[in-house]
């Protein structure tokens, strides 16, 4: 780790440890310098990154101060209700052509890896000559297969090439794996809230749901494990990692218990873990990605579907799927994804250009948090709770008193883009919530979308004692 940053991490440790407190003056460049025996571009590095991390302050011609003390908001609450079959209405379909940075759930690709990006598609143009004339093998080319199991492997999750099979994205994954574990009518067990895309796939399948309540550590295993044992639902289809739209990530011992339960109960559950690999790391050396639930899967009842839509680029649509015990059916279903993409993500992949853009990704995720929170937290009304994830692209605002639908409405017409807590469940819950997304970076642009937001909902008229 550069020197600098072992000299930024003990000053964050000072103050977490009351060494150092808000408002302290800190040592002049040069006699920090001189103390830590360092040269003059390593202080300086030094207290740039723990001014970018919001640890510092300089005031111009007074010197450096340790920032003051930062507020927090709580998280949203959760409160517990009895999960009951429903049908999804097909009005989770996001229906605005509005393409704000707020919106959809998407990180901007920076240059380092755009470039990188275009070098792997040169390279694999050259070798995907000699295919044009074929059709891609409906599985997936070896290449990328192989470069992805050696991958997630490198973070924990053994895999095998030969278990995967390449998609259309991850919603396609999900899609088949749907299609091939349920026949119409069936009932699907659900997060609640649940991504608005996933609502609407299943309304469109003529499938019928079981909304599971979150908790702080994921969701509520016990409703789930009654559903089961009555024989209520076919199949789970659960985002496991930094949870869309709210952010949370199941603890290890829920991942274990749900991968028991889809092995004990025989029934499938289909793991949707796009977020996977974007934690958010305040160090470039903290590299650690959890481990999904197919991990803990002995008999291959978990169908664990990913993609680089939103770690990468979401106009390649390409994904994964480790379809364990239904390989067959999956594989029978595949038609194919264009051979040159695959080739191009398999070289960024071997090339180790994705590797570095994550650990890139996930150092400015932690930034932007910071940012979006900060700004938040500030200009939020009294008494309202966001969202506290440790990684992906949204944060989850409780306002009290918000009526989400109106403010949607109106959002609309003011050409704000964001997204309403309805849109998110079958049921009438979420009416005080909205999400947005974090995955750019905090710029004027972005400021002026939060202040015509943060002017929409300060218009909401304050709790009654």
């Amino acid at each position: 780790m550069a020197k600098y940053k072992q000299l930024a991490e003990k000053f964050i440790k000072d103050i977490h440890t009351g060494k150092l407190s808000p408002g302290d003056r800190l040592l002049s460049l040069r006699l920090f310098a001189q103390q830590h025996g360092v040269s003059m571009s390593t202080a300086v590095s030094c207290y740039a990154e723990l001014a970018s991390l919001g640890w510092l302050i300089s005031r111009p011609k007074a010197g450096f101060f340790v920032a003051p003390k930062r507020l927090v908001a709580k998280p949203p609450e959760w409160t517990a209700f009895e999960s009951r079959l429903s049908s999804p209405s097909g009005q989770h379909r996001h229906t605005s052509t509005l393409e704000g940075p707020l919106g959809t759930a998407r990180l901007s690709l920076e240059k380092t890896s755009q470039s990188a990006l275009e070098s792997s598609f040169r390279r694999a143009m050259k070798r995907a000559s000699a295919r044009l004339s074929s059709y891609p093998v409906p599985q997936g080319e070896a290449s990328l297969r192989t470069a992805l199991a050696k991958h997630f492997s490198q973070c924990g999750f053994a895999l095998n090439a030969d278990e995967l099979v390449i998609t259309h994205g991850c919603m396609d994954a999900v899609k088949t794996a749907l299609e091939v574990c349920t026949q119409p009518g069936d009932a699907v067990a659900i997060s609640s809230p649940c991504y608005n895309g996933l609502l609407d796939l299943l309304s469109q399948l003529s499938l019928r749901i079981v909304e599971i309540p979150s908790l702080e550590e994921g969701i509520d295993l016990d409703q789930l494990e009654h559903h089961l044992q009555l024989g209520n639902v076919q199949a789970g289809l659960f985002c496991t990692t930094h949870m869309n739209p709210h952010g949370l990530t199941m603890s290890v011992p829920q991942k274990q218990r749900l991968a028991q339960l889809a092995n004990h109960y025989r029934v499938p559950v289909i793991e949707d873990d796009v977020y996977l690999e974007l934690a958010h790391h305040q160090h470039h050396h903290q590299q650690h990605v959890p481990l999904p639930a197919a991990y803990h899967d002995e008999g291959g009842f978990v169908i664990w579907c990913g993609s680089v839509s939103k770690t990468l680029s979401p106009s390649y649509r390409l994904g994964w799927c480790r379809p364990g015990r239904y390989f067959q059916s999956v594989v029978q279903r595949a038609l194919g994804v264009p051979t040159l993409m695959q080739l191009a993500l398999a070289d960024f992949i071997e090339a180790g250009a994705y590797a570095k853009h994550l650990k890139r990704t996930r150092y400015r995720l932690a930034e932007h948090k910071q940012h979006y929170l900060d700004y938040l937290v500030q200009h939020l009304p009294a008494g309202s709770r966001i969202s506290q994830p440790d990684g992906g692209l949204v944060l989850w605002l409780q306002i009290p008193g918000l009526d989400a639908g109106a403010i949607g409405a109106v959002a609309e017409r003011r050409g704000l883009d964001i997204r309403v807590g309805g849109l998110f469940t079958a049921s009438d819950r979420y009416q005080d919530c909205l999400r947005i997304n974090i995955g750019f970076p905090f710029s004027a642009p972005v400021q002026r979308e939060l202040q015509t937001l943060i002017e929409l909902v300060s218009m909401v008229p304050p709790p009654q004692e």
